[in-house]
């Protein structure tokens, strides 16, 4: 039975696992590993220390399904449709571009429950807190280090993480990715910026008209959502959530800073525009370093097979674009390529 490992639990990454499991000629034994303590990636979901049922989106927002991409990934929004897991956004989102046939949809248990799902239907063995750091060739396995614990060896690995992130392993894998890729690797940028969750009390009323709004005024805020009303949950048990986006100029500018000082800075402008705002009970501050694709890998559609036999694949929003269905564009392709080895 191949070994295959899926470096990543993000959106590519989950969904990867759960089309093998699905589509591969043969069983598999398949692993996730991510370094983050939970699954989600750039669609996480943070839960109030104080009420695991009050949660804030930290990454993506809502998924936005355009007329490209309606039909060649329904099965996708039909299948998360009928779960429950997606709904259509029926709240305003202030400032939003809607184009011709657009529709919106949000996750009423949180965006981090597409993730969930797709993990759950892989049978994967997850395990988290597992930062890779060296992958070398053994005995045509590849043998995959990790900051603590023992090495593995494993028939494939796919990597799905941040492309900066794939540059960083050592091992090996630096002599096996040609000149060529390497360059192309490192053409990928992204932009950087930082979310703030805050949790309130049950009860806190939050009074405006709207469930999102993208502001332009503002040095410091891009964007903000008042999460449970986003998801058209309305309870006098659950306190509300609101999830602040920073601008990619803020972003940049104080990436290196403490991320306390810049939740205090955050906090500063909020005033300036939601004056009078309650206190939070909890609050969490999320560092995106890699936050969107602004340039993804240009001659790579989908992925990067960096080595054939055994087989090394690289996916994710880096080779296609920032978004669920850029994402799962990236799945099917990388599919594809491991279809061919099991």
């Amino acid at each position: 039975m191949a070994r295959v490992l899926i470096v990543g639990a993000g959106l590519t990454g989950s969904l990867c696992a759960a089309l093998l499991r699905r589509e591969a000629a043969r069983p598999v034994h398949l692993a996730v590993w991510d370094k983050a303590g939970d699954s989600g990636g750039r669609m996480a979901t943070a839960s109030s220390p104080y009420d695991p049922q009050s949660t804030v989106d930290l990454g993506a927002q809502y998924i936005t399904r355009t007329p490209q991409y309606a039909q060649k990934h329904q099965s996708f929004y039909d299948e998360l449709l009928a779960h429950g897991i997606l709904k259509p956004l029926t709240y305003p989102i202030e400032g939003t571009v809607m184009k011709a046939g657009d529709s919106n949809f949000v996750a009423p248990q949180g965006v981090s429950s597409i993730i969930k799902h797709y993990l759950k239907e892989s049978g994967a063995n997850i395990r988290f807190r597992q930062w890779v750091t060296q992958i070398n060739l053994r005995n045509n396995k590849w043998e995959v280090s990790k900051e603590t614990g023992s090495p593995e060896q494993f028939d494939i690995v796919v990597l799905t993480m941040p492309v900066p992130q794939i540059l960083l392993l050592k091992g090996d894998i630096v002599n096996l990715i040609s000149e060529h890729q390497r360059q192309e690797l490192e053409s990928v940028s992204y932009s950087s910026r930082y979310a703030l969750g805050l949790f309130y009390e049950a009860g806190t009323k939050i009074d405006v008209p709207w469930a999102g709004q993208y502001i332009t005024s503002n040095p410091c805020i891009r964007f903000i959502s008042i999460d449970n009303k986003k998801r058209n949950i309305v309870s006098s048990e659950i306190g509300p959530s609101l999830a602040i986006h920073t601008t990619v100029s803020f972003g940049v500018t104080h990436l290196e800073r403490d991320v306390e000082e810049v939740e205090e800075l955050i906090f500063q402008q909020l005033e300036n525009i939601l004056p009078g705002l309650p206190q939070p009970v909890a609050t969490k501050c999320q560092k995106w370093r890699h936050s969107q694709v602004t340039n993804p890998a240009a001659n790579s559609p989908g992925q990067m097979t960096l080595h054939r036999k055994p087989l090394l694949v690289c996916g994710g929003d880096g080779f296609t674009h920032s978004n669920f269905d850029g994402c799962v564009a990236s799945a099917l392709f990388v599919l594809e390529v491991l279809k061919k080895h099991i």
